[in-house]
């Protein structure tokens, strides 16, 4: 079986920085890897310059660029968002289109993986992205809230042969039909939290007609929408239409097995509740710069990765990749250029972290749950 290939796509918002490949004909900043690095010690991957994603998890991003309209406000749902692949596609999508002027909620229900789609929207950099871990049914308080809702729902995962053998092992046709259940009872959930007119993204990475178009066709025909007539684009790259969506198959594409489709939402508003996103429980939310802790200012780790840093507000030590890495390593640092007190770290101009020179040394600031288990 050919080996999973290997792709990225560059954070348009921090300087276009990352290893060279080939271009994703459907992604303006995905690259095709010819080999796999070591991403973990590349600093640059934890400045957050670029993600590591499938190059057919991107075809989603691109249907979703076709659907965006500009609009004052934005609010765009990530339903099923761990660990961040599509959630750092769609911010990146909103910046481009709307600049400050969108929400975009990356939600995960499953707490065990909530975690790395936090870290992965933290490394990104984009304040506008909200991280909450409710069940769709929770979205339901914001009724006719959201623009746009992805559903990139948990699925039978028969494109995900090729990369993982576990997934072979698990699959059945009863393990079809229990998926395909369980996501019309997703979509049927979270479906009050979108306003008339707004658009459903709903994708899979299986090849199942049952948890694809049947699925799309179910929600337009009980749920009430109008499905996006798929076009013919990418055939030459191996993008196949089905009847409501579009299907990358392995080993026809170079990446993964996906699917995905789009709906217009026909039914009729639903009434609005006073709400906000704070009956979400958001774990986070907006720009961090710090906190008073006695008499100092102790600097938030994530506003050194935010692409809202400002670097008046801290002095900037720019180091080699090795003591980016150490740094990376939590050790702790000697750095001559440091002024007094809280510094940013910095690998080509990037900010990776905060550290606080005591005089002999400087402290390190990197979250432990974040540091390189490597030996660097």
């Amino acid at each position: 079986m050919e080996e999973a290939s290997v792709s990225i796509r560059l954070n348009p918002f921090k300087g276009l920085e990352g290893p060279e490949g080939a271009p994703v004909p459907w992604s303006p900043y995905g690259r095709m890897l010819a080999d796999r690095p070591v991403f973990t010690l590349d600093p640059l991957f934890h400045a957050g310059c670029y993600y590591v994603q499938d190059s057919s998890a991107m075809y989603v991003g691109h249907l979703f660029r076709k659907i965006l309209d500009k609009k004052t406000v934005l609010r765009v749902l990530d339903l099923c968002a761990a660990p961040g692949g599509k959630t750092t596609d769609l911010a990146a999508s909103l910046r481009e289109a709307c600049g400050d002027g969108f929400v975009l909620v990356a939600n995960e229900v499953m707490k065990a993986r909530v975690k790395i789609l936090d870290d992965n929207v933290a490394r990104w950099g984009d304040p506008n992205v909200v991280v909450t871990s409710v069940d769709p049914a929770a979205f339901a308080q914001l009724a006719g809230w959201f623009d746009i809702i992805v559903a990139d729902v948990p699925c039978s995962g028969e494109g995900m042969f090729r990369k993982d053998p576990r997934a072979r092992e698990e699959w059945s046709p009863a393990v079809v039909e229990l998926c395909a259940q369980r996501q019309r009872r997703i979509l049927a959930d979270v479906w009050p939290a979108l306003r008339e007119g707004g658009w459903l993204l709903y994708s899979t990475c299986t090849y199942e007609p049952a948890e694809n178009d049947d699925n799309l066709a179910w929600a337009a025909a009980e749920l009430g929408g109008e499905i996006l007539e798929p076009e013919a684009e990418f055939e030459e790259y191996g993008v196949r239409r089905t009847p409501h969506g579009h299907l990358l198959e392995a080993g026809v594409v170079p990446g993964e097995g996906q699917w995905a489709g789009a709906l217009r939402k026909t039914a009729p508003q639903p009434a609005a509740r006073k709400a906000d996103l704070s009956v979400l429980h958001p774990l986070r939310q907006g720009l961090r710069k710090g906190e008073l802790k006695g008499k100092d200012f102790v600097p938030d780790a994530d506003y050194a990765l935010s692409i809202l840093f400002d670097r008046k507000d801290y002095n900037c030590v720019d180091v080699d990749r090795q003591t980016a890495l150490h740094f990376l390593h939590r050790d702790a640092l000697t750095l001559p250029q440091a002024a007094p007190g809280y510094n940013a770290v910095s690998y080509l101009g990037h900010p990776l972290g905060f550290v606080k020179n005591i005089g002999s040394r400087c402290n390190n600031l990197l979250p432990k749950d974040r540091r390189i288990l490597m030996n660097v």
